[in-house]
């Protein structure tokens, strides 16, 4: 290079009509070795609960999601893109880390499957490794926006040793919990509704006995030992602050938001999150429009409470469900707009996916459906291994390097984004052991066939059900050892927690196990048996095998982080705004963030 330009400074004496033009070539040369240079942008984008049913490019034709369409039909669309969880935790931390949520010690052992207080120990342990800090490592500017669930503290409060900022996002703004019925006035508890009313009643309980113990005593109707007074009384305070502080305050102490680690919002107002979320998710763009980023825009819809927004309330044909969905549709609409308005389309790889099916229990007489529709896929959010709650959309976006309006029918994963992003990002580093593989020679159309053969569905901690997609067949078998017990059984869900449950009492096992071909019977209708399939017994011996080899990979699993010792709520853990426990705050809107 620097000889072709000592030679056009000597044509330029001879000729200045051919230097421009050389100086105009090696310029242009430049800039191409700078664009081929810059690794690409990443926008993921995630929405809470949404069933694959809610979308239009999905079959949905009642609902307007032309914005979503539109990233299908200028990109690749999966149709058996399969969340590592049927719930937000353990999903997530699927997602971030490529690896099923056990394997950090994320997975449920009992009724608690998700984290629960903001003031709890447990999140996504210090020692993981996510995509966003790969990246970080390879020079990247990363932020997250929007939903974490994934811890805060560890032992003191500010030591934040499971936040974002310590898990690889540069820049973190939003919910460090998630968005909850506890946050808006009226519409009920989602957290331990039955210990609540144990605790609840037993607090009248006592508040009856002390106040007719008194009455007694002071009657004379009998000897009343003023010590059991004391003690039922010291009782009486007890119960009720161990079912008020923790429970009560509940949107004080989870309903906030952060900006990076410290508290700018308690409790959060509703309302206007929405709005919030994308300003700081399109600023981010914008701020590093010259640097290489990744921005995971982590949705607060379509979670239960439903938003109230005036521009979209009562404007679809599904009542308050139906205007979020297609608020959730005009705020992809808006990123995707902040990435082709900057010039940023071909060097970045948007992605939009769900972190779950859609929750079928949730509704009410008043607001009718809450919870998504899952097309023709049994089950939802909760439901263990069953299509419905594991099968997400999934939708790649890359002008000029994904082919417009393609459809890739194999099975995919969440966990696939994490090496994904690794190898689009040039990290060759050594890893752990991943559980997803780069997607990008199927999306590209150079592989036919996805390097799952097995995937395997948990429920908690137990392995549910095993996927198999046999070489050189399109059958994609699946097996489920067992089942959450539905209430009504194969009907509508678990109706007393809204929640299943995958131990004991709540599960059915099967033996043999249940089996379905996926891709004659996609919603798990008809159990294939010995006269119905001829390798029935082929596909039951692999299965068993394959998960016999999966499991034997779990050795050193850490401390579980979803045990009642870190769930619950400690004071000492609590993020705060000002003095606990008087904590409160609103957020200025004047901030440019």
């Amino acid at each position: 290079m620097a000889t072709l330009k000592k030679q056009s400074k000597d044509v330029g004496y001879k000729s200045p009509l051919l230097a421009h033009l050389l100086s105009l070539l090696l310029a242009a040369g430049d800039v191409t070795g700078k664009e081929v240079d810059r690794k690409p942008n990443f926008v993921l984008m995630m929405v809470d609960d949404l069933g694959i049913g809610d979308v239009g490019c999905y079959g949905n034709d009642t609902v307007r999601t032309p914005n979503i369409d539109r990233l299908a039909s200028e990109g690749v669309k999966l149709t058996q893109h399969i969340a590592a969880a049927p719930l937000c935790t353990p999903s997530r931390t699927a997602f971030m880390t490529g690896r099923y949520a056990l394997r950090s010690g994320m997975g449920s052992t009992g009724h608690v499957q998700v984290l629960l207080f903001l003031g709890g120990s447990g999140g996504l342990p210090p020692s993981e490794t996510t995509f966003a800090k790969r990246l970080q490592q390879q020079g990247y500017t990363t932020s997250l926006v929007g939903k974490w669930h994934l811890g805060v503290n560890c032992e003191h409060r500010g030591d934040h040793c499971h936040h974002p900022n310590q898990h690889g996002f540069s820049y973190f703004y939003g919910l460090p919990f998630t968005l909850f019925n506890n946050c808006v006035p009226g519409e009920g508890s989602d957290v331990l509704v039955d210990l609540q009313h144990a605790l609840q009643n037993l607090t009248m309980l006592l508040v009856v006995g002390l106040f007719t113990l008194v009455c007694v005593r002071v009657c004379g109707l009998l000897e009343v030992s003023l010590w059991l007074l004391v003690a039922l009384w010291f009782l009486t305070i007890l119960a009720t602050a161990v079912w008020y502080i923790p429970f009560e305050l509940m949107p004080t102490w989870n309903c906030i938001i952060m900006r990076n680690q410290e508290v700018i919002e308690q409790p959060m107002t509703v309302e206007t999150l929405p709005q919030r979320l994308l300003g700081e998710a399109q600023n981010f763009i914008k701020r590093n429009v010259d640097r290489p980023f990744l921005l995971f825009f982590s949705l607060a819809h379509i979670h239960t409470p439903l938003f109230k927004t005036p521009a979209f309330a009562g404007k679809s044909r599904h009542g308050r469900y139906g205007d979020n969905l297609e608020e959730v549709d005009w705020i992809i609409g808006k990123m995707t707009e902040t990435v082709d308005s900057l010039g940023l389309a071909n060097n970045t790889l948007m992605y939009f996916t769900s972190d779950h099916g859609g929750h079928l229990e949730d509704a009410d007489s008043v607001i009718g459906q809450k919870g998504g529709w899952n097309s023709i896929y049994k089950g939802g959010k909760a439901m263990g291994g069953w299509e419905g709650g594991i099968r997400v959309p999934g939708i790649f976006r890359w002008p000029g390097r994904l082919a417009a309006g393609k459809v890739v029918d194999e099975p995919t994963s969440l966990m696939d984004l994490y090496p994904t992003l690794k190898y689009l990002a040039k990290d060759t580093q050594p890893d752990r052991q991943l559980d997803g593989y780069n997607l990008m020679p199927l999306l590209e159309g150079k592989v036919e066939r996805s390097e799952h053969q097995f995937m395997f569905h948990y429920c908690g901690i137990y392995l549910n059900a095993v996927r198999w997609h046999p070489p050189g067949s399109d059958s994609v078998f699946k097996v489920h050892f067992f089942t959450p017990n539905f209430s009504p059984p194969g009907a509508g869900g678990c109706y007393d927690t809204k929640v299943c449950l995958c131990h004991g009492e709540h599960v059915t096992h099967h033996n043999p196990p249940l089996l379905y071909d996926l891709f004659h019977d996609p919603s798990e209708s008809h159990p294939l048996t010995p006269d119905t399939e001829p390798r029935y017994a082929e596909i039951l011996e692999q299965t068993a095998k394959a998960a016999e080899r999966h499991q034997n990979t779990l050795t050193n699993k850490p401390h579980s982080q979803m045990t009642w010792d870190k769930i619950l709520w400690r004071p000492w853990l609590q993020p705060c705004c000002g003095t606990f426990p008087f904590c409160g705050c609103k957020e200025e809107t004047t901030h440019m963030s």
